[in-house]
């Protein structure tokens, strides 16, 4: 009678293992997307002193940013709950495909981009990035949820949930042309308002803002290199399996 109890209370032990992940995801990504969410729509209705009308909020990085991670979460809640967590599914439904992309081509260089210059430039001068009149109406929460909850979010994301990414060439193409468009847009900004989205341009000659646009671009696009590569150490067997079938 010993083997059978020893078996059925391995199998018990192993099939609680994929509910309490799911049990964690599912939490990560409820929570996740209330607070994004929410974030973006305080955001928006937050009238900020000494910045410019035109085109409202959707000229920071750090708007859109959010609104990408919003995103991300309300397609890994659908995702729980319609498509498959499985780790090297077959055909993986669109919804899963959709949310590997995303992750691995956005979600994660962008926020940790944000995250990242935010809080380097904030240190440096946060008159720079977030000047001292914005602190009456700007909640510190919401500085927080913007600029640091993304990255802690982003990072445990990806501990928690595998995904598969594209090729290099495609995700690197996908997020250098977002990139490319945000840059253009700051220019629209600038030509029809007369003045940058963020104050550190203001101070730059054109040579170094060309060098600053430059090493932007340049650290975004080393943070996809640096997913792919935390993607495949993490998940390394996961990767490797893929491969397999793949092949």
């Amino acid at each position: 009678m010993a083997k059978p109890k020893s078996k059925a209370s391995k199998a018990s032990k192993g099939s609680s293992s994929p509910g309490f992940n799911k049990a964690v995801q599912l939490l990560l990504h409820f929570t996740a997307v209330l607070q994004f969410n929410y974030g973006v729509y305080i955001f928006h209705t937050i009238d900020m002193p000494n910045t410019v009308p035109f085109a409202g909020k959707f000229k920071f990085l750090t708007f859109l940013c959010a609104i990408i991670q919003a995103l991300y979460y309300i397609v890994s809640l659908v995702n729980d709950f319609v498509g498959t967590n499985e780790l090297t599914p077959k055909k993986p439904p669109a919804v899963r495909r959709f949310k590997d992309w995303l992750m691995a081509t956005l979600a994660f260089p962008v926020a940790i981009n944000v995250g990242v210059t935010f809080w380097t430039l904030y240190a440096i001068d946060r008159e720079l990035v977030f000047p001292k009149v914005l602190d009456p109406v700007f909640p510190s929460w919401l500085n927080h949820v913007l600029h640091t909850n993304i990255v802690v979010f982003i990072v445990l994301e990806l501990f928690i949930s595998y995904r598969s990414y594209p090729k290099r060439s495609q995700g690197l193409a996908g997020l250098a042309i977002f990139m490319g468009a945000y840059l253009v847009w700051i220019h629209v900004v600038k030509h029809y308002s007369g003045v940058w989205v963020y104050p550190v341009l203001e101070v730059l000659q054109l040579p170094q803002r060309i060098l600053f646009f430059a090493a932007v671009v340049g650290f975004t696009l080393s943070l996809y290199l640096l997913g792919e590569f935390l993607n495949n150490t993490v998940w390394a067997k996961e990767v490797k399996l893929a491969r397999r079938k793949a092949n």
